[in-house]
């Protein structure tokens, strides 16, 4: 069993310093609680906590009390050998241009290592582990990271020889490294502020490997909280559908066709769009007639009126996981630490009352 971390402000917080001083931005003495305190944006108890962190790795040295710590000599920690870093990803979408995408890979160059992405995704090869396995021995790259993938996907990842890095899927209890957003406790927040205003059709629609071969752990904390609430659960409220464009769309078209569900949870800010693009189509009004959660952040969100209601977390701790990891494994230490960023639903202008049958 992997062991598994939620990553603390404070881990946060003495990552980016300790990059800091690694590659020089200050020399000599180091700032003050209070100035950092205003440049990171965190109270001074978590940077005083950082501090000591660095204190106790001999990054820093205390000069007593009032006085600010002096700064080690140190180089900047290079890896022991350069690897060929390949991401899979889980589709052919934006995912790039996203800002903790663009991060890694600039850190994982800066620590010596060459990215590249794989000429298929997960899609692409159909989320079939024959196909993924002559697909791997094909590619030449020495680590992969596995975005989304599918419980079948990552325990052949764990399984097999070349290390492998779980951003995201159904990764629980697999010896894998992972990092991903903590987000039962927010979804069961989220389901229950729907019932709360009175829903009773409420359906969460996510990628196949969220639903199969079972439920992942945030589907399961969402059905749970339903059948806690007396409320019947089955298909319905987890729709199975072709994981195509057109497969999205046809199942929307069908479930609010048949019996409308009044509130969604969307997994993902993609197929979140889609819903609100199909619901505008049809002149279906959100929310007055349907409410709208989803389970991601996304930086195009605050430019939405009404808010968008959502599960919320910091993308930052990403880049800084898989950097580590990719650290250790070129140095040959074992890691298959499962971290956690924690993650809390933030209630905005797309959800309401549930409208009167």
């Amino acid at each position: 069993m992997p062991q598994i971390n939620l990553i603390s402000s404070v881990d946060q917080v003495a990552e980016r310093l300790r990059s800091d001083l690694l590659h020089e931005l200050w020399t000599g003495t180091m700032p003050g609680v209070l100035r950092l305190e205003i440049e990171l944006g965190v109270n001074r108890k978590t940077v005083e906590a950082a501090l000591q962190r660095l204190e106790q790795e001999g990054l820093l040295k205390s000069q007593g009390a009032g006085r600010k710590r002096l700064i080690a000599k140190v180089t900047r920690t290079s890896a022991a050998r350069p690897m060929r870093v390949a991401i899979l990803d889980y589709e052919r979408a934006v995912i790039h241009h996203l800002g903790y995408m663009v991060r890694l890979r600039h850190e994982l160059l800066e620590a010596g290592h060459s990215v590249f992405t794989a000429s298929k995704t997960l899609l692409d090869l159909g989320m079939d582990v024959k196909r993924i396995d002559r697909f791997v021995g094909r590619t030449l790259a020495d680590a992969w990271i596995v975005c989304s993938g599918s419980r079948d996907v990552l325990s052949w990842f764990a399984a097999g020889s070349i290390p492998a890095f779980a951003m995201f899927g159904q990764r629980a209890g697999l010896k894998i490294a992972s990092v991903g957003p903590d987000k039962p406790n927010a979804m069961i927040a989220a389901t229950k502020e729907l019932i709360t205003l009175g829903h009773r059709r409420i359906a969460l629609l996510c990628h196949r490997e969220r639903r199969l071969p079972e439920p992942g752990e945030t589907e399961r904390a969402f059905l749970a909280e339903l059948a806690a609430n007396g409320i019947n659960t089955g298909a319905y409220n987890l729709p199975d559908w072709d994981d195509t464009i057109d497969g999205y769309y046809e199942m929307l078209d069908s479930l609010l066709r048949l019996t409308p569900p009044t509130a969604l949870i969307v997994d993902e800010a993609p197929l979140f769009i889609a819903a609100m693009q199909f619901l505008a189509s049809k002149g279906i009004r959100v929310p007055e007639k349907i409410s709208l959660i989803c389970t991601d952040p996304d930086p195009a969100f605050v430019w939405c009126k009404p808010t968008i209601a959502h599960i919320h977390w910091d993308a930052n701790p990403l880049a800084m996981r898989i950097v580590r990891w990719a650290t250790n494994v070129s140095k040959n230490r074992n890691d298959v630490r499962q971290s956690l960023i924690p993650a809390k639903f933030v209630t905005g202008g797309t959800i309401g009352p549930a409208p009167r049958s």
